[in-house]
């Protein structure tokens, strides 16, 4: 007879979470009150189809499910990010023969200023960093250049292209998390965490993030070295770091772990499909204008941090002025050090505890930026899935705090939400790293 409610109350709740985010995806990131409560309606709704999933689910209506969420935010513009401008922008760039790294759009479009086309000039005057070369890796260009190719003059076009592109890759992530699950015996219905979970929707679907990319070869990598084949985990980890960079610091991980530490064949897939990812670079000395840009990235922006800002407060005590260009290179060199240090300590045994030390290197990197997007905890949520973890859903379910900011004309951030943004996830490291009442977590090695 429950089960009998159940059913179609689940039902109702993945059509109410789909008019929401239907809603929520046609609201400019300025109005966050309405934000909010959008948000906070749908992210209620993935935890009661949580509660209420059984222990046996079916693989094609899980599916069907996100699909049907991410299909409601198909139709509109991205409201939450600007990046997807820069996207078209670089994607243009190659589809005329431009090197997106050569040059400025500041540089280009003064040198190269043509009033009649319409397109590149609605792109330019929309552009959020157009005295910055481009700081997005060759793989990243390759999936612009597509969505370029298909935009023929309408942004439009462009984004539905990257949407397509991007929401295969959501499916490839899907399955890859499914098969993991029921590889590992865990519960299936942690898939929701991420499937359902309506910040990956919003910033992968929705405003046309990488992270997704990046999750779906970290899982491939994975699912490789579960199926015993250690150098396409290899080949499959060198393109995650194609996309995005940031998974190269998962290299300790795979240096203490024993079974890819011993293949050889891991570590030429991993130099082969790196070298080829990022030879582009090498073209008219790319590299440095590339490099330049991400240093300055570094060394000038912040936005919604924790460690850093506290560590701001005492610079602006002690020096009188923002220590930003000190302190980032301070909490670099930390960084590095934590990550070799945790590598070390916990000299993963099985699988399962590999990926555990992967979100738990991901969370220090994160922890001590000075700048986090929310998209940024992406890829650690998909993997956190894996051991259960629940540090980084908290924080999907507070990283929507950092919106506020763009509530006001000069982008402040206010305190009050930076506590509670960082209060749900100072309480996720309590529960998963420091409660006494947390028991290690059953796994098994499939080989």
């Amino acid at each position: 007879m429950i089960s009998r409610i159940k059913t179609p109350f689940k039902y109702a709740l993945i059509l109410a979470m789909s008019g929401i985010l239907f809603f929520l995806a046609r609201v400019p990131r300025e109005s966050f009150g309405l934000t909010f409560l959008l948000f906070s309606m749908a992210f209620a709704g993935m935890a009661g189809l949580f509660f209420l999933a059984g222990e046996k689910l079916s693989f094609r209506n899980v599916l069907f499910a996100g699909l049907l969420l991410r299909l409601a935010v198909f139709p509109f513009a991205p409201q939450w990010s600007d990046d997807f401008v820069r996207f078209l922008w670089d994607g243009e760039m190659l589809k005329i023969g431009q090197n997106p790294y050569s040059q400025t759009p500041q540089e280009w479009q003064k040198e190269n200023f043509d009033p009649e086309n319409a397109y590149l000039n609605q792109l330019f005057d929309n552009l959020n960093s157009p005295d910055y070369y481009s700081v997005y890796p060759p793989l990243n260009q390759a999936i612009f250049w597509l969505g370029a190719k298909a935009s023929m003059g309408f942004v439009w076009n462009g984004n539905y292209t990257l949407r397509l592109i991007l929401l295969l890759g959501e499916i490839g992530v899907f399955v890859l998390l499914w098969k993991l699950l029921m590889a590992f015996q865990l519960p299936t219905k942690r898939i929701f965490w991420y499937w359902l979970n309506p910040l990956v929707i919003m910033e992968i679907t929705g405003n046309l993030h990488m992270e997704g990319l990046v999750l779906l070869f970290l899982l491939a990598s994975i699912w490789a070295i579960q199926k015993v084949k250690l150098g396409l985990s290899g080949g499959f980890w060198g393109v995650a770091i194609g996309i995005k960079l940031l998974p190269l610091m998962l290299g300790p991980s795979f240096l203490v772990y024993e079974k890819s530490r011993k293949s050889a064949w891991f570590w030429v897939g991993t130099g082969l499909t790196t070298l080829i990812s990022f030879t582009p670079l090498f073209i008219d000395s790319s590299w440095v204008n590339f490099l330049q840009s991400l240093q300055l990235y570094q060394g000038k922006f912040e936005f919604n941090a924790s460690i850093y800002y506290l560590l701001r407060e005492v610079g602006y005590w002690i020096e009188g002025y923002n220590t930003i260009a000190f302190l980032t290179k301070i909490l670099s060199l930390f960084t590095v050090i934590l990550i070799w240090y945790f590598s070390l300590k916990r000299q993963p045994k099985s699988l399962l505890e590999l990926v555990d030390l992967m979100v738990l290197i991901y969370l220090v990197y994160l922890i001590l930026q000075p700048v986090v997007h929310p998209w940024y905890i992406l890829p650690a949520l998909g993997l956190s899935v894996l051991r259960g973890k629940l540090t980084f859903l908290l924080w999907s379910s507070g990283a929507i705090f950092s919106y506020q900011a763009y509530g006001n004309p000069d982008f402040q951030e206010q305190s009050i939400f930076l506590i509670l943004e960082y209060g749900l996830v100072v309480l996720g490291i309590y529960l998963d790293y420091f409660s006494k009442k947390m028991k290690p977590h059953r796994h098994i090695e499939v080989t």
